[in-house]
């Protein structure tokens, strides 16, 4: 075997493995914001205070010091290597420290809308007709194991 083919299949062998190793990197399940329970969401009501609000949903991930009276709650979910992000938001509009206004721009979107379909479709439950269908509650993403150092 000459040099050149020795240097060629040397440089062949650590490109492969290489390669073949980037392939094997541990990618971990990455949360960052607020994971909040929808029983906690569905409790905020119009007039409470901004204290009841922070009790029920703890310290808002964004608060703006350009818009003072608006919270927003927000989470994101990365699994490992998909591509895919799970994201929920939730915003608490104040006026004079009380609550004026609830968003929950998640159920906008047709993703959402069509998620909450499918899961009522699983499981449909009989509605009366005289009463309207309660509102949705926000869905989010949840982890497969337990958070750290929480509940």
């Amino acid at each position: 075997m000459s040099a050149f083919s020795r240097a060629t299949l040397s440089l062949v062998l650590i490109l492969g493995v290489v390669l073949g190793s980037a392939a094997c990197v541990y990618r971990p399940t990455i949360q960052q914001g607020n994971l909040l329970k929808s029983e906690d969401v569905d409790q905020v009501t119009v007039g409470m205070t901004r204290s009841q609000v922070r009790y029920l949903l703890g310290t808002p991930m964004v608060a703006d010091p350009f818009q003072p009276d608006r919270w927003d709650y927000v989470y994101t979910l990365r699994r490992g290597r998909e591509s895919q992000v799970d994201r929920a938001r939730y915003v608490v509009y104040f006026e004079a420290d009380k609550v004026s206004k609830v968003e929950k721009p998640g159920l906008s979107e047709p993703a959402a809308v069509d998620k909450m379909k499918a899961k009522d479709a699983k499981n449909p439950g009989p509605v009366p007709e005289s009463e309207p269908p309660p509102p949705p509650s926000v869905q989010q993403p949840q982890p497969e194991a337990a958070r750290p150092g929480g509940s």
